[in-house]
């Protein structure tokens, strides 16, 4: 199974398809609307705004599993996000980054690229940087700020040899 074989859900129920995400850079991250990370959302948009008609695609999945910090239900948690911190990249519904019920999505880049703690999610805001081709590039941290990403992004962006 590859990247584009993925799929999610939206807050609406409506599933997102991974294959349309086939020549775009994909950044996903595990969000919290509760978290002292939560800050965070601004910068992902800054990046979504400056890059999304560059092929820049954001998907924030929203997780419940550190400290409860997502306690609301999917369609408050999309509102809250938009209202409160100008989100407009697509969310996810809440998904479990680890353990028995890990989301297939999750299941596959922490395969793909663990951390130096090991292959788990240790906190809200865990970073993935999907390349066009639908390769795993880099995984963040979760205290990693969001425009410290800009220039890895960038990189794909502007390369056409990933389009292909």
């Amino acid at each position: 199974m590859g990247f584009y074989d993925l799929e999610a859900n939206m807050p609406s129920g409506e599933t997102i398809s991974f294959s349309d995400f086939k020549g775009k850079t994909v950044l996903i991250v595990n969000t919290a609307t509760q978290c002292g990370l939560t800050p965070q959302f601004e910068g992902l948009e800054k990046l979504y705004q400056r890059y999304k008609d560059k092929g820049l695609v954001v998907l924030g999945f929203p997780c419940n599993q550190f400290g409860e910090q997502e306690p609301l239900s999917n369609d408050h948690m999309e509102s809250i996000c938009k209202i409160n911190h100008g989100v407009t990249f697509q969310l996810t519904q809440k998904v479990e980054v680890n353990g028995l019920d890990t989301h297939p999505v999750f299941k596959y880049l922490k395969q793909q690229k663990g951390s130096i703690l090991g292959r788990g999610i240790k906190w809200n805001f865990a970073k993935f940087l999907i390349q066009p081709n639908g390769k795993v590039y880099k995984r963040y941290a979760p205290t990693t700020k969001p425009e410290r990403m800009e220039k890895d992004i960038m990189k794909f962006l502007v390369s056409e040899e990933y389009k292909k």
